[in-house]
């Protein structure tokens, strides 16, 4: 019988590398959400019929910063801890353009998905769930990140969606919070925590994909990509996961 996805493990892991890597996390996180959360936040004062768009830019802020989160993830697989914010933006910047397509298709897709009968926004949300990080480490060309993002959630897909689930409503608790106490204090203050939520609760989400991306990539029992800035081969990544046998079969 195949493993299946431990999610309570996951999310024991996620947890547990935000604590202790919180120093790096959170520059990180405020060099990609201090701009793109005072953007959304414009966007949705100006014009609530701009939410959607302010949506579509959280999520690209979301997928560029789980592409940084990666190399840190990856760094700690492998025994090392010592990853600054600089090398993390080092990381993404070879794909960047990849993971901005790749953002906002899947963005778009999952937009729409909830707002026609919401189930479709959350299933493409749980089979896309780890499409950046594939991009990071393995390089397809294209928009194959989405596809191989599903093979890899196959048989795992309520286990995944437990994860985002859990880590989402705990999110949400703290979001929902701040932002009570900061709707008195007028707009200014608002903007303010808003910006300051994104960077205290973005690296939650972008270290649940990279975690289920190697928890995922162990169970399917496919060899494990080596970060480029960690001296793999320069050959194409996407060729060689092309020549491993698919453990899910055709899609």
């Amino acid at each position: 019988m195949q493993e299946r996805l431990d999610a309570g493990g996951v999310i024991r892991k996620v947890l547990d590398i935000y604590v202790d890597q919180a120093p790096v996390l959170m520059p990180a996180a405020a060099v990609v959400f201090v701009f793109t959360g005072i953007l959304a936040t414009v966007l949705v004062v100006a014009s609530p019929g701009l939410a959607l768009v302010a949506t579509l830019v959280g999520l690209i802020a979301t997928t560029l910063f789980t592409g940084m989160v990666v190399e840190l993830v990856a760094d700690i697989q492998d025994g090392r801890r010592d990853a600054t914010p600089g090398q993390l933006l080092k990381a993404a910047t070879p794909v960047l353009g990849s993971l901005v397509l790749v953002a906002i298709v899947a963005g778009i897709g999952i937009v729409i998905g909830f707002i026609l009968v919401i189930v479709p926004g959350l299933i493409l949300l749980t089979v896309w769930s780890v499409a950046a990080p594939v991009v990071v480490l393995e390089r397809p060309p294209g928009l194959g990140a989405l596809r191989r993002s599903r093979e890899l959630v196959k048989g795992n897909g309520w286990q995944t969606f437990g994860v985002i689930f859990v880590l989402g409503v705990a999110v949400s608790i703290l979001a929902g919070i701040l932002e009570i106490a900061a709707d008195s204090a007028g707009t200014g203050v608002g903007l303010v925590v808003r910006v300051v939520i994104g960077v205290l609760t973005a690296p939650l989400s972008a270290l649940a994909a990279a975690v289920l991306y190697f928890e995922l990539l162990r169970l399917s029992g496919a060899p494990r990509p080596v970060p480029p800035s960690h001296g793999a081969p320069s050959s194409d990544p996407s060729s060689a996961a092309a020549e491993q046998p698919n453990p899910f079969g055709s899609p």
